[in-house]
């Protein structure tokens, strides 16, 4: 295993603060949570992290209560100045606001924001929907607001399902000064024949654009499993179609701690990449994070 590890995608949290878990128990995409019900501080992710190799992380967002989202940055960044971890943070931002740049420019006055993600995955299963409409990107005064992203030089998170990809293949085309990361290795949900050409395609479309990199993140979200035979053929597919260079690693905790720890995900990640060249090897788990979200 190389010595140096970034995690491009974990949260921390204090349950008082995340909407989705307040209010009685509702459905959600990676099963029943009452698990999840807890703070999980930074003092936590950073005994589990630093155990498994990890030197540096990412942060993103965990939807706080609508209109907390300039709180959230900063509560991180002032976690962040008193430990050293997460050292980038990913915010949320409703690109569709009139005053998104306006909010955009406050969020930025910490130092330590690189990205944006506003979560458009729209799926026929209403279990799977997080966006409002299946075409959100679409909208002219979203797009817009994406403007106001790139303009500011913060990435965007894209988080679609295989559905949603042809679309998302036009607008990265549409915005070629942004940087896109797709998240989750484009979530693929359903392992048919069918589900597999689907996400090949949409992967393959996607791919196609120069400035979309790939997270190996949430991979157990569907299965709800952490192993090598599940997990190794979406890692592979994807570092064979974008590259390396464009892949990283990222844990999603501590969601996935429904069905497995922290140190397992790192081993399977690490035995699903055995095959890359040790230079592959080290993009994937640590170089290509730490350029994108401007780590060193």
């Amino acid at each position: 295993m190389p010595p140096l590890v970034v995690d491009a995608h974990h949260h921390i949290w204090r349950q008082a603060d995340l909407a989705w878990l307040q209010g009685p128990p509702q459905p959600r995409i990676f099963g029943e949570y009452a698990a999840l019900c807890r703070d999980y501080p930074i003092e936590e992710y950073m005994a589990e992290a630093h155990a498994a190799g990890v030197v540096r992380s990412v942060y993103v967002q965990t939807n706080w209560p609508a209109g907390q989202e300039e709180e959230e940055v900063a509560w991180v960044q002032a976690v962040a100045d008193r430990h050293g971890f997460p050292h980038a943070i990913v915010g949320y931002a409703d690109l569709a606001a009139p005053t998104v740049g306006a909010a955009l420019d406050r969020m930025m006055k910490h130092a330590r924001l690189r990205g944006i993600r506003q979560q458009l995955h729209w799926h026929e299963q209403p279990l799977y929907r997080f966006a409002a409409r299946p075409d959100l990107m679409d909208d002219p005064a979203w797009r817009s607001g994406l403007a106001e992203v790139a303009r500011r030089g913060l990435l965007f998170e894209l988080q679609v399902f295989a559905g949603q990809m042809a679309a998302s293949a036009r607008l990265v085309r549409d915005f070629p000064q942004a940087t896109f990361v797709l998240m989750h290795a484009g979530m693929l949900e359903d392992r048919s024949p069918d589900g597999w050409t689907r996400w090949r395609a949409g992967m393959r479309a996607l791919a196609a654009a120069p400035n979309v990199h790939v997270k190996l993140s949430g991979l157990g979200t569907f299965a709800r499993a952490c192993s090598v035979d599940l997990w190794s053929p979406v890692i592979r597919e994807t570092v064979e179609l974008f590259g390396p260079e464009r892949c990283m690693f990222g844990s999603n905790f501590p969601i996935e701690t429904l069905w497995t720890t922290y140190a397992e995900v790192v081993r399977v990640t690490n035995e699903c990449v055995a095959g890359l060249s040790p230079g592959g090897q080290r993009a994937v788990l640590h170089d290509t994070a730490t350029r994108l979200y401007r780590l060193a």
